[in-house]
């Protein structure tokens, strides 16, 4: 039976003006602290993605990282972070990408991903698309097939999955900005 996606809601919090003026972020911070939430993120990814028969999963910082790697774990693959800008410390590759509210650059191991990995990347909200989309040109700048990404929440007002379907990867959303279950009716 399928997991009610519905509860993931009562873990947001919503906080106007943050971090610029006129954006309304969503804080998913309460679902990582909820045991029974973050295993229902879990569980319900692992069950969409898994028939993608991934090799790799890779975190976009910060969220992604423990999201990632909880998924990683659970479909018994490897873990990569996608880091800002100087925080590796091999060869990377770079990509520069605009925000919501401003611009920031996506860094990744050289050597981290093969022509051999499927890669599921992983991040908390797609807003824009922007940080996503800079994802999937990293993971493919590194030889990796990207398979799809997974988030929990889309604010589909932003338009961001447009930016993954032009890239054509699929997007596996959870809830939407309502705290809405997808797929919506």
């Amino acid at each position: 039976m399928p997991e009610d996606l519905s509860t993931l809601w009562s873990d947001v919090v919503t906080i106007p003006d943050f971090p610029a003026p006129g954006v309304s972020f969503k804080d998913l911070s309460g679902i990582l602290a909820n045991p029974i939430a973050l295993g229902i993120v879990v569980r319900a990814w692992a069950d969409a993605v898994g028939p993608e028969h991934p090799t790799m999963v890779v975190g976009i910082e910060a969220r992604g990282f423990p999201l990632g790697g909880a998924l990683a774990y659970g479909l018994g693959c490897g873990f990569v972070s996608l880091r800002k800008e100087g925080r590796l410390p091999r060869d990377v590759h770079r990509r520069e990408y605009t925000l919501e509210y401003g611009d920031s650059v996506l860094e990744i191991h050289q050597d981290a991903l093969t022509v051999n990995d499927r890669v599921i990347v992983v991040d908390d909200v797609l807003a824009t698309g922007g940080t996503a989309a800079a994802a999937v040109d990293l993971v493919r700048e590194s030889g990796a097939h990207v398979i799809s990404l997974a988030v929990i929440m889309d604010l589909p007002f932003l338009k961001g999955r447009r930016a993954l379907e032009a890239k054509d990867v699929r997007v596996h959303a959870l809830i939407d900005s309502e705290g809405t279950p997808y797929p919506h009716p």
